[in-house]
């Protein structure tokens, strides 16, 4: 039996550790061979001068990982466990430089992305009180796997309110409330047929985009006119499931008229197995009108799965979105999801606590009148600086709105130059599915306001300035 030592002053790690760890190495390296006889516990403390319950922790812990085996009356030895296949030796062994991640932190960076909110708004104080009535209330159900759909009360508190807000008609049990909209995406495509044809805006949301592509569905990107997307297209696409933004089309803000709403409901309504999926992005945020009421809230034909997200209304982070589902598609959801694990229960009654206290409305207006005040500024700032150079295409609604520079700089050129500014934007070509961008004098933007601070609007008017010009 080969000898070790035990250092009992600068090894923090606790004797029995030391042991476990030693005998494990002697046993994973072969020094220690298969079958060969462990001392006694009493003749391994002594020898090593720790106690027996040191060596007995040892022992069990290599015991219960199969590293050794007992034998009654005789004692333990070591279990054959093999050669593991040594294509990289631990010590040399490194990730790919590729494959390492960098801190999201960006050190004197300013962003006009629309994909970040403001949180320095955010009632956090509010939050918690509706959490903690949570915890108070629902202590029971907090302790049980939740519903595949969510919280029922959760889900009647959602159909409630978005009644109220856009118009949607639905009964609770249609909602399936999940972690994102592309998981939710994700689990309705993934049940449909191997056939199933798709058709989306272009430009629109790549992420869904991309998302359609890896399940292998035939996708069909249809180009917009001034109403959204373009009816003659979808007609000639002829697709299953039409995905749609029309109370505020991303990117380019387009609010879809009411005649382009019937058209394609009247087209959904004309065969069977058509449906138009509306993403309600952003639709919370309206500036000087009214909402438009949901194209879902027109619909009498149960052909509209209607979409909705709290991500941009709450934060990012706590990852809710909900789609309400027609009866048809709830029930083969259903059969494919019956044992599917809900979201995270916590945040779901927390926040069906801050709906009904009234501090989801309340937090909706304050940030309604904060994100105004800060797209105004922008736009005029950008007015100010480009003059006759951009054309801003300004809808009064959402976190974003779309911009046109005149330059003479490529798109790639335009990607360099903000990363030397360090100044975050999104140009149209990211969000273009699958044609190029052509080559002429001008450049689009897809320009966030929402994380922007006021104080830092006329710096970052000034870096894109410099990037473009």
């Amino acid at each position: 039996m080969i000898k070790f030592y035990i250092d009992k002053v600068n090894n923090s790690k606790p004797i029995y550790k030391q042991i476990y760890e030693k005998l494990k190495g002697f046993i994973s390296e072969h020094t220690i061979n298969a079958g060969d006889k462990l001392p006694s516990k009493r003749q391994m403390a002594s020898d090593l001068m720790v106690s027996i319950n040191s060596v007995a922790t040892a022992y069990e812990q290599l015991l219960a990982e199969g590293y050794i085996y007992t034998i009654e009356r005789r004692g333990y030895f070591v279990e054959d466990i093999g050669n593991f296949i040594n294509k990289y030796p631990l010590n040399k062994y490194q990730l790919p430089e590729h494959l390492r991640e960098t801190s999201n932190h960006k050190e004197g960076w300013l962003s006009l992305s629309h994909i970040t909110t403001d949180c320095s708004m955010f009632p956090f104080h509010e939050w918690t009180k509706s959490q903690q009535k949570a915890i108070n209330v629902f202590r029971d159900e907090l302790s049980q796997i939740t519903h595949p759909q969510g919280p029922l009360a959760v889900r009647k508190t959602i159909s409630h309110m978005i009644a109220l807000t856009r118009g949607v008609i639905c009964e609770p049990e249609q909602i399936v409330i999940g972690t994102g909209t592309q998981p939710l995406i994700h689990h309705l495509m993934g049940v449909q047929p191997s056939n199933t044809k798709i058709a989306v805006e272009n430009p629109g949301y790549s992420r869904i985009f991309q998302l359609l592509k890896s399940l292998k569905f035939e996708i069909s990107p249809i180009a917009l006119d001034k109403e959204g997307i373009d009816f003659k297209e979808v007609k000639v696409s002829n697709p299953n499931f039409l995905f749609v933004t029309p109370s505020h089309q991303f990117p380019t803000g387009i609010i879809m008229p009411i005649s382009r709403r019937v058209e394609l409901l009247n087209w959904a309504a004309m065969r069977g197995n058509r449906y138009i999926i509306e993403d309600d992005y952003d639709s919370e945020f309206k500036y000087g009108t009214d909402n438009i009421p949901s194209l879902q809230s027109l619909d009498q034909n149960h052909s509209v799965i209607y979409v909705g997200s709290f991500s941009k209304t709450l934060l990012p982070s706590f990852r809710i979105s909900y789609m309400v589902l027609p009866p048809s598609l709830l029930e083969l959801y259903r059969y494919y999801f019956s044992d599917w694990q809900g979201s995270n229960s916590l945040h779901l009654y927390t926040l069906h606590y801050f709906i009904q206290n009234g501090e989801y409305a309340k937090h909706i207006k304050r940030m309604n009148q904060h994100y105004n005040k800060k797209r105004k500024h922008l736009i005029k700032e950008l007015r100010s600086r480009f003059q006759d150079k951009v054309h801003i295409k300004d809808v009064p609604a959402g976190l974003h709105f779309s911009a046109e520079f005149n330059t003479d700089k490529s798109y790639e050129e335009i990607d360099v130059n903000a990363q030397q500014e360090k100044l975050e934007i999104f140009t149209i070509k990211r969000f273009l599915l699958g044609n190029e961008v052509s080559n002429r004098k001008n450049i689009k933007l897809v320009i966030g306001f929402a994380s922007i601070k006021q104080e830092d609007i006329v710096e970052a008017v000034e870096r894109l300035y410099h990037v473009i010009c």
